[in-house]
């Protein structure tokens, strides 16, 4: 609101300063004969001679500023302005000399230079007007300035040639002015009602335009009506041609400077603007707006060291939840939990923490504990705040928790701490009191985490491993144009193992390596396949790891991968995470190896990771992959539509694809088609299936595609 009105407050100067001026015509029709007897000739001589340089400059500014910035905009129209101005420049120079040497022959060819001079700006300025706009090349700059100097040359030479043998009287040249002038001024008129048409598109620009083209009008008008040359009127003429020259050089410097700093302005603040949603997503949850894990862990570790006081960490989690949310959705599961977060924030004390990880989890971190019963006594609280049921629209649910504390012991770190509270979180699901202290034997469950991890090492070897892919259709095209790669682990006596669970524990012992190199190898050779059976070419996504990400061999590994499958480095498309960032200086130069491939690089749950978006611009990225997170609640909440427009007028500023995930209903969709975004991925087009699915339902998933494109009315916005 603040900028709003200084906005107005400058426009109004400016209309100030454009109205002042023409006032002074009042006082000249009335007064004329009184002001120009308060000065000398030789006064009015000096004056004049001050005007024409400043005119001079004034043109000679415009030719400079549009030959230095056509080379960045290589507009016609700016091209044209320069050069128009270049003319008057160089014909105003001549003018000057001549006025030095006052002869009846050179006051005839200062008369014919400066009836040319307004001819030529009269035409010159409709004509720009009226051209279309289009762009040139930076030979054009030199042909038409070389042009215009030869004009002007030439324009001399014959004037110099007919003075010798055409001598025209004074009352005759000064009919002559008076005809150019009017003339001139009528152009001039026209001028005005042509730019009239754009003034809603570009206000700005026009109102000095119109400006300059009111004040030549008035100009021509005092230069028709004038029979002497050292007269107030001439004077007058030459002041308003000044204040016209004025306002045009104000309007090219608002058109190739001012407006196009305000635009990079305005960029600059939009990406400000969103590195700050951005930073506050990143430490914080995005539907019960309390801090999240990320920001646990940082306060841990600055605070942990501390002995002098007793700290603890409260896990709390909703019993049942996954059996809840299958049975109400994720939207009502959602709002549940934010009426949990609410209860426990207005029971909270002052020195506690309470935090919020994505699995549900509700963490509260208290750094000066005094004694044992104090934080069974708020365990209690909590337990009672909660015992009124949580209505959910039409659901009324109990929201009975399972509650485990861990006290902080020495050399005990903050991710153990957590852990500690989680391990006594979840023994406490088993007892009726749903409250539980850790105790050191909760820890025994570590051993299956060691378990699996012996049993990867024999999982890779036994090929128990196999991939699903998930299309990704091209909102453009509407057509699947890419599908992302997932590992799936189908184990003999354990069956299906969650990503979730083994890929830590793979990344954690180092065996991330091997799995990873087996997945890229088989994604890019299934690529293959698919072309080989006649599918369209697909691009394949493989997620990286931070392990192979620094591995010394990666861009050798993928350039042999590729040779080896026999498959173009363009379809494949490598996603890494906002968190394999933070090392700008050792991920860049790898990032640009694996760019000279020819590969595409992709951010992978983009705005969930680091804090800072600088990298976009140091990084050779080709897409961003926002979070599902993120759209997850775009219906619903409107700081996550915020964020998501954001993010991708950001990329669309970037020049950057854009991906969105996990889209599961139609509105979600029709939001990300109306903000441009390229392709979409998720449940509502298809599940992750097998690479035998695909290849048999290909054309299916297109047609489902379509039919589902077809129901928010964006077929013809597409090709198909």
């Amino acid at each position: 609101m603040e900028n709003r009105m200084n906005q107005l407050e400058i426009e109004k100067k400016e209309i100030l300063y454009i109205v002042l001026p023409l006032l002074l015509v009042l006082p000249l029709l009335g007064l004329s004969n009184l002001i120009f007897g308060t000065f000398k000739e030789e006064s009015y001589i000096c004056l004049n001679l001050i005007i024409q340089v400043l005119i001079i400059v004034f043109t000679m500014a415009i030719a400079i500023q549009s030959w230095l910035v056509f080379s960045h905009l290589l507009s016609n129209q700016t091209l044209y302005i320069g050069n128009l101005f270049f003319i008057v420049a160089l014909f105003e120079i001549v003018n000057l000399v001549i006025t030095q040497y006052p002869t009846a022959e050179t006051q005839n060819l200062e008369m014919w230079l400066h009836l040319i001079m307004r001819f030529c700006l009269s035409i010159g300025f409709l004509f720009i007007i009226l051209k279309p706009t289009k762009r040139l090349t930076m030979n054009d700059r030199i042909y038409t300035y070389g042009s215009s100097l030869l004009f002007v040359v030439l324009t001399l030479v014959l004037l110099y040639i007919s003075s010798k043998y055409f001598f025209f009287e004074k009352q005759l040249l000064f009919k002559a002015s008076a005809i150019v002038h009017l003339l001139s001024a009528v152009l001039q008129g026209v001028t005005i009602v042509v730019l009239n048409k754009y003034k809603k598109k570009l206000p700005k620009r026009v109102m000095w335009l119109n400006s300059a083209a009111i004040y030549l009008i008035i100009s021509d008008i005092l230069f028709a009506v004038i029979k002497d040359e050292q007269s107030i009127w001439s004077f007058s003429a030459l002041i308003y041609q000044f204040l016209a020259f004025y306002f045009l050089l104000k309007a090219i410097y608002y058109t190739t400077v001012e407006k196009p700093y305000q635009q990079l302005l305005k960029i600059k603040s939009d990406l400000e603007q969103s590195q700050q949603e951005l930073q506050f997503q990143a430490y914080h949850d995005d539907i019960t707006k309390l801090p999240n894990e990320h920001l646990l862990l940082k306060t841990l570790k600055e605070e942990l060291h501390d002995n002098s006081r007793q700290k603890a960490i409260i896990a709390i989690e909703i019993d049942r939840l996954t059996a809840i949310r299958s049975s109400i959705g994720i939207s009502y599961s959602n709002t549940m939990m934010k009426l949990v977060a609410d209860r426990i924030q207005a029971i909270l004390p002052p020195h506690y923490f309470a935090t919020k990880l994505h699995e549900g989890q509700f963490i509260i971190y208290i750094n000066h504990v005094k004694t044992r019963e104090e934080l069974l006594q708020f365990c209690l609280n909590l337990k009672c705040a909660m015992k009124k049921p949580l209505q959910v629209q039409l659901f009324s649910l109990n929201g009975n928790l399972n509650i485990g504390v861990a006290l902080h012991e020495e050399d005990c770190s903050g991710e153990e701490l957590l852990m500690h509270a989680q391990l006594a979180m979840r023994e406490a699901s088993q007892i009726p009191q749903r409250v539980l202290f850790y105790k050191p034997y909760m820890s025994n469950g570590i051993a299956d985490r060691i378990l699996i991890e012996q049993e990867l090492h024999k999982a890779l070897a036994n090929e128990e491993f196999y991939l699903d892919f998930q299309p990704q259709v091209n909102l453009k095209t509407g057509k699947i144009e890419s599908v992302e790669a997932l590992v799936r682990w189908r184990h003999p006596t354990r069956g299906f193992v969650s990503p979730e669970l083994f890929i830590p524990i793979a990344e954690e012992s180092g065996l991330i390596i091997p799995l990873g190199k087996w997945i890229l190898e088989t994604a890019c050779s299934q690529a293959k396949t698919w072309k080989e059976q006649g599918l369209p070419p697909m691009k394949v996504a493989v997620n990286l790891s931070i392990g192979q990400l620094f591995q010394q061999d990666l861009v050798q590994m993928v350039k042999e991968i590729l040779q080896r499958t026999n498959l173009e480095p363009k379809y494949l498309q490598l996603e890494i995470t906002e968190s394999m960032t933070m090392n700008i200086d050792q991920i860049t130069q790898l990032l640009h190896e694996l760019k000279e491939i020819g590969i595409q690089i992709a951010v992978d749950d983009f705005g969930t990771g680091y804090s800072s978006i600088s990298y976009l611009k140091d990084f050779p990225i080709d897409c961003l992959k926002i979070d599902r997170a993120f759209v997850r609640n775009i219906q619903h909440n409107s700081n996550d539509e915020a964020l998501v427009s954001m993010i991708l007028s950001m990329a669309k500023h970037l020049r950057l694809k854009v991906v969105a995930e996990g889209i599961e209903e139609v509105e979600q969709l029709a939001f990300l088609i109306e903000g441009d975004c390229d392709y979409i991925q998720g449940y509502l087009f298809s599940k992750p299936i097998s690479a035998e699915e695909i290849s048999n339902t290909f054309n299916e998933l297109n047609n489902r595609a379509r039919d589902i494109l077809k129901e928010i009315k964006y077929e013809e916005d597409f090709i198909i």
